[in-house]
């Protein structure tokens, strides 16, 4: 599966994260004129590491 950015504009809670300064700048770099806020871009990075880490699991255990 790949990871492609999108705009998303669904009802949301907020949290408060840290991040490594190092990291928000590639993150800012990678969404530079593209139609994708910051926080589109964490909630899509979360969703594809957890789709891929249940695909990963299932790999573990055989299933």
């Amino acid at each position: 599966m790949t990871f492609k950015l999108k705009s998303d504009k669904r009802a949301s809670e907020n949290k408060t994260v840290r991040f490594p300064l190092p990291l928000l700048e590639e993150i800012e770099e990678a969404i530079e004129g593209k139609d994708v806020t910051f926080s589109a871009f964490v909630i899509q990075a979360c969703q594809y590491a957890l789709e891929n880490l249940e695909e990963n699991q299932y790999q573990m255990f055989g299933n």
